[in-house]
């Protein structure tokens, strides 16, 4: 890849991690009082969109959801941040790890990890093809952990659609 036409030809995930952050109201709330899982999923796709774009240096469109945990439960006035990081970078595709935590808007106190996901994503061009991304190069222990356990999520996907046939 022509680094000075199309930009860099690898990133670490850093270069591409994104944090939301969005105060929960009573508008979000299901008949249980709780936030609405699909208000938290919109977030976390947000984010990973968000992640995936900058990695890519351009649009990204969520291709499939591969996991997605509701650990805990959200409360109006919870203060909900998302973190999302690109942990596999393929030809034009990447994946995406997300992880919630939520505390209250108004006190320093725990913070809760509410969910987490895994995301795959494609970047795309002008006319909705997809596009090559930069190479993901892991720089820390943590970073280069992640790498692989989404290098064998893809392995397994990969073996269930030849299952699948």
């Amino acid at each position: 890849m022509d680094s000075s036409t199309t930009g860099p030809a690898h990133k670490a995930p850093a270069d591409s991690q994104v944090t939301l952050a969005h105060i929960m109201s009573e508008h979000d709330t299901n008949l249980y009082g709780t936030i609405h899982g699909g208000v938290i999923m919109k977030l976390i796709d947000d984010a990973a969109a968000a992640a995936a774009g900058r990695h890519a240096g351009g649009p990204a469109v969520t291709v499939s959801v591969d996991r997605m945990t509701f650990l805990t439960p959200v409360h109006a006035g919870d203060l909900l941040s998302v973190h999302a990081s690109v942990e596999y970078a393929g030809r034009t595709s990447m994946d995406v790890g997300v992880r919630a935590t939520a505390e209250r808007w108004n006190a320093s106190g725990p913070t809760a990890e509410v969910a987490t996901a895994r995301l795959t994503f494609v970047a795309i061009d002008e006319h909705g093809a997809p596009r090559p991304v930069p190479e993901l190069r892991p720089v820390t222990a943590e970073e280069h952990r992640r790498h692989l356990q989404a290098v064998r999520r893809r392995a397994l996907r990969a073996d269930r659609r030849t299952a699948a046939g």
